[in-house]
């Protein structure tokens, strides 16, 4: 029995893949519980205009995300925090800081896709990434100096 799988499914395939199954499995676990329809040709014609469709709007993502990526190596971003007068940072940076900083320039990223060196608690130049999307990621540059 061949069907079309709507989710990953272990040792079967993923989302997308048309594969032959034991009509039992097929028609007794996978199709009732949501995990694939039966490929009739019109089922297969569906899926190949609905992977098409996904292709061209997944050749946009990326594009854009080059471009943000790109955005985020050419422009170094400053953070800046409260010292004392030793030059000690109270506390120290963290991503949220980053991604207010990556805001004011203008670059829209969630905290959670930035990744920095663990604990930035001095002034200085540091380094980081960027997960802008999927397996595209930036190199980030950022001085940490003093509020004025």
């Amino acid at each position: 029995m061949k069907i079309i799988l709507k989710k990953e499914v272990a040792n079967l395939g993923e989302a997308g893949d048309v594969v032959e199954v034991k009509g039992g499995y097929g028609l007794n676990y996978l199709i009732p519980q949501g995990f694939a329809i039966v490929a009739t040709p019109s089922a297969i014609k569906q899926l190949e205009e609905t992977k098409r469709q996904r292709a061209h709007k997944e050749a946009k993502l990326i594009a854009d995300a080059e471009a943000i990526a790109a955005k985020i190596e050419a422009a170094p971003v400053k953070v800046a925090v409260k010292v004392s007068e030793a030059g000690k940072i109270y506390g120290s940076v963290t991503s949220a800081q980053i991604e207010e900083a990556l805001k004011a320039a203008g670059i829209d990223v969630d905290k959670k896709n930035i990744t920095i060196p663990d604990d930035i608690k001095a002034l200085g130049e540091y380094e980081g990434t960027v997960k802008v999307y999927k397996a595209i990621k930036a190199a980030l540059k950022f001085v940490v100096e003093a509020e004025a």
